[in-house]
């Protein structure tokens, strides 16, 4: 997953240099302007224009909603590659745009949440993920199956699946996490990874694909810290199908997807 600190850049930036010019035009040229009967320089004429614009958009990218394309299947079945998710940026505090630095808490990941992250390895990288452990928690991760504090999650069969990332029947699983029901999908011919047993420190949470046997998550590449957080995934928005022929229009969306609730 590839979306990088880029955009959040640019757009801080184009509003700072709109807001100056804005700014600047108003308190010391409007005046000696009008007075001179002189025409509104295009540059000013622009950034007068496009700065409540951008203001908007970055006030809503920063603080409240960031749309998110997934490009893999690590979460399938309950998230497919080419779903557009929207994630609210305050579900785990407001945060200052590019710095991450969080200005108030407003609430924590649970257990089961579906949650967008600054991968630890590379942090430009975003990952989404569904939050397996909390601080404190013990994870055991044997024979394909979860315990969490000594709890296992129970799964249930629930037909089989088919996992578009890899093109191949997997079998599919309802997994009762705390009481979250999800599907999971397990690849029966691949072989369980070694028992995992761990304890989430304090200020980090344990993240896993649901897509069990296709998923670079915390199993791999370790624990994710507060810092990283960058909010929770409500529902789908939209999807884009990558497999539609291009001769026929109405199947690159897949609209059964639409709206669906995370």
């Amino acid at each position: 997953m590839d979306l990088s600190l880029s955009f959040p850049l640019f757009l801080t930036s184009c509003l700072f240099v709109t807001g100056i010019i804005t700014l600047f035009d108003k308190l010391f040229l409007r005046k000696r302007r009008l007075t001179d009967f002189k025409d509104e320089p295009k540059v000013v004429e622009y950034a007068r224009a496009f700065f409540p614009v951008i203001l908007l958009v970055w006030v809503v990218r920063s603080f409240i909603f960031q749309p998110y394309r997934v490009p893999t299947g690590s979460l399938e079945p309950t998230v497919v590659p080419g779903d557009l998710i929207a994630v609210d940026q305050f579900s785990y505090g407001v945060r200052l745009p590019i710095t991450r630095s969080k200005i108030f808490s407003v609430g924590e990941p649970k257990t089961g949440d579906i949650a967008l992250f600054h991968w630890p390895v590379n942090f430009p990288v975003i990952f989404v993920k569904r939050v397996i452990g909390i601080p404190g928690d013990h994870i055991v991760y044997k024979n394909k199956i979860l315990y969490i504090n000594g709890v296992e999650a129970k799964q249930t069969a629930d037909g089989v699946g088919f996992d578009e990332y890899k093109g191949k029947a997997v079998e599919k699983r309802i997994e009762n996490l705390n009481g979250i029901k999800h599907e999971i999908y397990i690849d029966p011919d691949d072989s369980p990874m070694r028992p995992l047993d761990i304890t989430v420190p304090n200020g980090f949470y344990f993240m896993m694909g649901d897509n069990r046997d296709d998923s670079d998550d915390s199993r791999m590449w370790g624990f994710v810290p507060e810092h990283n957080l960058i909010g929770k995934a409500h529902y789908i928005w939209m999807n884009w199908n990558k497999t539609a022929s291009w001769s026929k229009p109405l199947q690159w969306i897949r609209w059964n997807r639409l709206g669906t609730k995370l």
